[in-house]
């Protein structure tokens, strides 16, 4: 894994990781209202109704979610569970579950430019310091990307 700082959207990765929960709204969207998941739905609209739908058939784990086309790039999604609610503090234990599952994702999809945020350390309340160490089984085709003022 490696670690830069910059914007995640001003990059050519092949995939971007969206740190998510496991909440379905009545509609069956995602909640997808903070954070790096609120900008994805904003860019994105379909993708809140797309994941809750795989949350309600197949429960709260990582997807990918295919390729999304905006105005001046298209890049893969892929969620990556935090917390089972939005309410909640990020779960140690499920981003352990989540860097395992993504690891396999990537080698399913044969991704080889992954990048992700500091996943649960945002809204889900987490430092950095806890969260790190379990992303360090990750290889050379993760890149967390740290906004400048973190």
């Amino acid at each position: 894994m490696r670690e830069v700082t910059g914007n995640i959207w001003e990059t050519d990765a092949e995939a971007i990781v969206i740190p998510t929960n496991g909440a379905v709204r009545r509609d069956g969207s995602c909640v997808m209202g903070r954070g790096l998941a609120l900008q994805a739905t904003r860019l994105y609209p379909a993708l809140p109704r797309l994941l809750g739908n795989l949350i309600q058939a197949q429960g709260n784990q990582v997807y990918y979610l295919g390729v999304w086309h905006s105005v001046d790039r298209s890049r893969g999604i892929l969620s990556f569970p935090v917390k089972r609610h939005w309410k909640e503090k990020a779960n140690l234990k499920l981003i352990r579950r989540s860097v395992e599952e993504l690891r396999e994702k990537a080698d399913e999809y044969g991704l080889l430019t992954v990048l992700l945020p500091r996943v649960g350390c945002g809204n889900g309340r987490l430092d950095w310091e806890e969260v790190r160490p379990l992303l360090e089984i990750l290889d050379d085709r993760f890149t967390v990307v740290s906004l400048e003022e973190e």
